[in-house]
């Protein structure tokens, strides 16, 4: 495997962050290149993510890729995987990893403001059951046609700088039915003090 810090900056990108000064920050670092317990954690609550794959000639394209959450998979020590859903039938992706394999992972939660970039290699799976069986959700309503399958290179977090909090209707529904128990509370709190005393 080539070292991960080729995967992640091309040599003019390295030469800009000489330019820049920031070089020396990303020299002997301990890139992350295996799937950890952290980010299975993270994975298992994720549920959209972007996937960016190129042309042969380097024409790029970023899909958006949804499901219910934890729907990004671990089926190995660095291997993803997902089902992918039947959507607009543009097959760009399906297109470009048919001539170049290249893909990366691009991951927001937005409610705990954490971002997570992988680098790898994609490729489609197609007619294999078992694999499908473990990547779907019945519970989830949207038809899979087949699975794809990402080989990490390397991974890395980025900072919360300006990751703007946002929740989920799933996210926030605890604290809204909590809200509303305690409103009907005190409407029957209200109702009985109305009422005056029992006679």
């Amino acid at each position: 495997m080539a070292d991960p810090e080729d995967v992640m900056f091309s040599p003019a990108v390295k030469a800009e962050q000489a330019r820049l000064g920031s070089r020396a920050m990303f020299e002997d670092r301990d890139w992350k290149t295996e799937i950890t317990d952290d980010l299975r954690q993270f994975l298992s609550v994720v549920d959209t993510f972007f996937l960016g794959t190129a042309s042969a000639d380097g024409q790029p394209y970023i899909q958006h890729r949804g499901g219910p959450p934890g729907f990004l998979k671990a089926i190995g020590s660095n291997t993803l995987a997902f089902a992918d859903f039947a959507g607009n039938r543009q097959y760009i992706t399906l297109g470009h990893l048919k001539e170049n394999d290249r893909a990366h992972l691009f991951i927001l939660h937005f409610a705990t403001r954490q971002r997570v970039k992988l680098w790898g290699r994609a490729r489609v799976i197609e007619d294999d059951p078992a694999l499908m069986e473990r990547l779907v959700d019945p519970a989830y309503r949207a038809r899979p046609q087949r699975a794809i399958a990402f080989t990490l290179d390397v991974w890395d977090v980025n900072c919360q700088q300006h990751i703007v909090p946002r929740y989920t209707e799933a996210e926030v529904a605890p604290a809204v039915d909590q809200l509303a128990r305690r409103i009907r509370e005190l409407e029957e709190e209200v109702a009985r003090l109305k009422a005056g005393p029992a006679a």
